[in-house]
């Protein structure tokens, strides 16, 4: 019985794994795009969360505080979301 009850919770977990990682990987399609780099408009935008600045080459430099705060704020919302 405890074999059981051990492998049904491991399942589980494994499941919910998979689930998160099929997730966050997405299928790999060019529609499915993370990240536009337009260097000629100077603009970076980041499809996932729909935010747009206008000052690539201070991200390329690595200035990439505002859209690391865009991105944190973005996940902490989607965690709010499945709370409720």
């Amino acid at each position: 019985l405890k074999s059981r009850v051990y492998d049904f919770y491991r399942s589980q977990a494994e499941k919910e794994y998979a689930e998160n990682r099929r997730a966050q990987v997405g299928t790999g399609d060019r529609s499915e795009r993370i990240r536009t780099y337009n260097f000629p408009q100077g603009r970076v935008t980041d499809h996932r969360i729909g935010l747009t600045l206008y000052n690539i080459d201070k991200f390329m430099l690595g200035d990439l505080d505002e859209m690391i705060s865009a991105l944190q704020i973005a996940v902490q919302n989607k965690m709010l979301e499945n709370i409720e």
